[in-house]
């Protein structure tokens, strides 16, 4: 038997590699580094943008004030004030997966208000996670009204349901499939829900929905069609600055 060249032996525990593997094994492993840094960036580089939702933290506690309607979902259309110099229609949500309550939100329908909480923003949907709500403690409330309704027609719109509050920013993405579940519960508490439109009505991608008759939607109509392409017909009216879809739920079918 003769003796083997001891290149031919790599024993793990002793520190030197043989000759043969000392420079193929340190490339090898910075080329498995490369390639799982690169597969890692390329990963993330590919998916969908989270969007621009978000809690407007910095800008700290709003106090706001306007007139308020509880229907469909709870809404106020904000007097000008130096965050939004010509007013500005925003949608209420309470704290966590819930709505305004209902306790605030109906004592002070149609009525001038004060508002405080925390803004939510996504492109030109904008809602107030709501801390409290009182009568306006400016002299005059009639200074204000509420903006009559503007009639924009039938419309047959493309879109996803989301709700309004994960989608204006309390999460992100707050939109998709992967979302569905929170969407529902949100939905399930008493959050708005929103329809985006693939195509812009009147300049704008977000319609706040209503059923036929312009109050909330049951929520057995909402559920199997959250967070998937749908098709939805219904009548759009303009209350301010916001839209409000009321559609007609026989028309609903997934894309």
């Amino acid at each position: 038997m003769t003796q083997r060249d001891d290149d031919a032996f790599f024993v793990g525990y002793i520190n030197a590699a043989p000759g043969s593997l000392k420079w193929f094994l340190p490339l090898v492993g910075i080329g498995l580094v490369v390639l799982f840094a690169t597969a890692g960036y390329m990963t993330a580089a590919g998916q969908k943008s989270a969007g621009s939702g978000r809690f407007l933290w910095a800008a700290g506690q709003q106090e706001l004030t306007g007139i308020l309607e509880a229907k469909p979902y709870p809404i106020i259309h904000v007097r000008p004030s130096e965050r939004f110099p010509n007013g500005r229609t925003l949608i209420l949500n309470g704290q966590g997966k819930r709505g305004a309550p209902d306790a605030m939100v109906t004592e002070f329908d149609g009525k001038a208000v004060d508002v405080s909480g925390i803004l939510l923003k996504r492109g030109e949907l904008d809602a107030l996670q709501v801390g409290k709500i009182e009568a306006a403690k400016w002299a005059d409330g009639s200074a204000q009204t509420k903006p009559a309704a503007v009639d924009l027609g039938r419309w047959r719109l493309s879109g996803k349901i989301c709700d309004g509050k994960c989608l204006a920013g309390a999460m992100r993405p707050g939109t998709g499939l992967a979302h569905k579940a929170c969407a529902n519960f949100c939905l399930l508490g008493g959050v708005p829900p929103v329809f985006v439109s693939t195509d812009k009505v009147a300049g704008q991608d977000f319609l706040l929905m209503a059923d036929q008759d312009g109050g909330p939607i049951p929520d057995d109509q909402l559920y199997d069609y959250v967070a998937q392409p749908v098709e939805i017909e219904g009548w759009i009216e303009q209350r301010g600055d916001l839209l409000i879809f009321r559609t007609d739920p026989a028309t609903t079918k997934p894309l």
